[in-house]
């Protein structure tokens, strides 16, 4: 029996430089899940698991076989506004779940850059946030789960019951099962608003310097930096820390506590719809065009913003990819990958230096590049030390992509050699070698045992997982620029992947 061409969609990943056809389900019961999953055994058919698609790269796509899109499984379940402790279905999104406990005085502990992932996508890649060195990853928030295996197990996961699981499911990838509830405890706050101070940086060595010293004080900070600029102004920047209100702070509380005090503008100084931001943006996509703009921003950073200290909402200060819609097309039609490492606070300046000298010298810079502050956990597909990560969003051609791969294959030794870590959720470029070596023999025999054990079809596979994990098991071949153009420089491992 063959699966119903209605169900055939294009997806992505967030970054548009990989996309691949899948037949997409949209469940709204966990009953619905076992059924897809039964099906799927039946006609030999994989299945992806699959939030809000803001993934940078493969890690949510399923190329020729089963997606299952989560979003309409997104009730909230419980709600104790006495202890902050919710319980919600996995297809929630940290915009459903702020704006649903903001008005009791809570908020959620960890959020990325953007509001629009749902919870499920965040455990499953253990998201951080830029108070990452100071409350860790979500994982660390998760009081308790419920999961669906695809063995037809359902499991009940927390600390004390099925530990094994609660830290291989959180961080997983969507490998192991599908959450079917998820119980978290949230921050208490005293105000819609925080306290944010921005100052300029000189230099890489001296915005890690400051970010190392604020890092006790300050509930996040995290780092801009220009990466096309070079010689000693090579990593300059601006950095934005910030603290909650205390208790009586703030004297609108109140009125900064409600949702709709949250809302972003939908224009740029009342003018200017953000919704064809990018647009304007687009022509800037280039060395010389991104050079100018970086140049613009530091120097705003230098000579206007700098040591300034205000109050800014809690939305406008966490959310900011959020504040261009569709920033990603303006990166042109190729997209771009999102290259993020992590390193440990003792070899980290002198390799982001020497990233950032190499990309310039191939003509490859990143054009927008964030630092933020780490500490380890102990989840089991772990991307955390005691140290930094540097996230570079590199724009993808049909003339860079080969060179953007060879370029990132150095990277990746360069990073793995000084003892680095990278994140599946922005991962384009990890083969398997590279990412054997960064989790090393013991986490990869859990990781595989616990496979076997929970899926022993192995029904749940991504093209990340394929490609990472699994290159013996060939997909259909994805539609993917990335992978088509850099395809003779990984030749082993895209023949592997399918690709």
């Amino acid at each position: 029996m063959s699966l119903p061409l209605d169900r055939l969609t294009r997806l992505s990943g967030f970054g548009r430089s990989s996309s691949s056809l899948a037949y997409l389900y949209r469940p709204t019961r966990v009953e619905e899940v076992v059924e897809l999953f039964a099906m799927a055994a039946r006609q030999g058919l994989t299945v992806g698991l699959r939030g809000s698609g803001r993934s940078y790269g493969d890690a949510a796509l399923n190329g020729g076989q089963i997606v299952l899109d989560f979003r309409r499984m997104n009730r909230i379940l419980e709600w104790n506004p006495a202890t902050g402790v919710i319980r919600v279905e996995p297809g929630v999104t940290i915009q459903q779940l702020w704006q649903y406990t903001l008005e009791d005085g809570y908020w959620p502990p960890v959020v990325p850059g953007t509001m629009f992932p749902t919870l499920g996508g965040c455990l499953g890649m253990n998201i951080h946030g830029k108070n990452n060195y100071r409350v860790g990853p979500i994982g660390e928030h998760v009081l308790a789960f419920t999961a669906l295996l695809p063995n037809g197990e359902t499991v009940a996961c927390s600390r004390a019951e099925n530990s094994d699981l609660f830290h291989a499911l959180i961080s997983g990838a969507g490998l192991l099962g599908v959450f079917t509830s998820i119980t978290l405890k949230l921050k208490k706050i005293y105000s819609g608003q925080v306290q944010v101070h921005g100052w300029a940086t000189a230099n890489l060595r001296e915005t890690m310097t400051a970010i190392e010293e604020f890092k006790t004080e300050r509930d996040y900070v995290v780092g801009w930096i220009d990466s096309i600029v070079g010689g000693a102004a090579l990593g300059r920047g601006q950095i934005h820390t910030a603290n909650y209100l205390a208790e009586g702070e703030d004297p609108r509380a109140a009125q900064t506590l409600r949702p709709d005090y949250q809302i972003l503008p939908d224009t740029f100084f009342g003018l200017v719809p953000k919704s064809s931001l990018w647009m304007f943006m687009r022509p800037f996509g280039n060395n010389f065009g991104w050079g100018l703009v970086n140049t613009a921003k530091y120097l705003s950073a230098r000579y206007y913003e700098h040591q300034k200290k205000y109050w800014q909402s809690l939305v406008a200060f966490s959310f900011l990819l959020d504040y261009v819609p569709n920033f990603e097309k303006a990166y042109g039609s190729g997209g771009l990958i999102q290259y993020q490492v992590f390193l440990p606070k003792e070899t980290a300046l002198a390799v982001y230096q020497e990233i950032l000298l190499r990309s310039q010298k191939r003509g490859l810079p990143s054009y927008l590049a964030v630092i933020k502050r780490h500490r380890p956990d102990q989840f089991l597909f772990t991307h955390a030390t005691d140290g930094y990560s540097l996230a570079l969003d590199f724009r993808v051609t049909r003339q860079n992509a080969r060179a953007l791969q060879e370029m990132t294959n150095d990277l990746n030794r360069l990073v793995a050699e000084a003892g680095g870590r990278f994140y599946f959720a922005k991962d384009s470029t990890l083969t398997p070698h590279i990412a054997a070596r960064y989790l090393g023999d013991e986490t990869l025999a859990r990781f595989h045992a616990l496979k076997q054990r929970c899926d022993p079809q192995h029904l749940l596979q991504t093209e990340l997982y394929r490609r990472v994990f699994a290159p013996e098991a060939p997909p259909p071949a994805p539609d993917t620029l990335w992978q088509a153009e850099a395809e003779e420089v990984v030749k082993q491992s895209f023949e592997r992947s399918g690709g």
